[in-house]
């Protein structure tokens, strides 16, 4: 395992990461293999205590980049000049504790609600 701990408590749980913070926990989807600290394109959740669940992706700026360059080549979105997602957070820098300190601060500041995707409540039935 990866990464240090400050102010919660991290585990792995399965194929995910969990962050353990006072009223909420970020769980993150990170790729098989690749170190916590290396992670630049990941799957995440913020889920609070009473239930509430947000989702989005973390992407570092080297990430974006290789993306649109990419498309540059295949021609997708208009030849790589523009990059999108509904639910994405772009970091500048790689790792799990550098995302971590990022979604505290969107909590903190409540802005994690203009990041993230209202994922609805975890004792929701999702399959209908």
């Amino acid at each position: 395992m990866s990464g240090r701990t400050v102010g919660g408590h991290r585990v792995w749980d399965g194929a995910f990461y969990r962050v353990r913070r006072n009223g909420y926990e970020v769980c993150f989807a990170p790729d098989a293999g690749v170190p916590l600290d290396e992670m630049d394109d990941v799957d995440m959740w913020v889920i609070f205590d009473n239930g509430e669940r947000w989702s989005g992706t973390i992407y570092t700026l080297d990430v974006v980049h290789r993306v649109m360059d990419h498309w540059r080549e295949t021609g997708e979105c208009l030849g790589g000049r523009f990059f999108y997602v509904w639910d994405g957070l772009i970091v500048r820098d790689r790792g799990i504790t550098g995302m971590v300190d990022v979604v505290d601060d969107l909590v903190r500041t409540g802005d994690y609600r203009s990041v993230f995707r209202d994922s609805g409540p975890e004792d929701e039935d999702t399959d209908a």
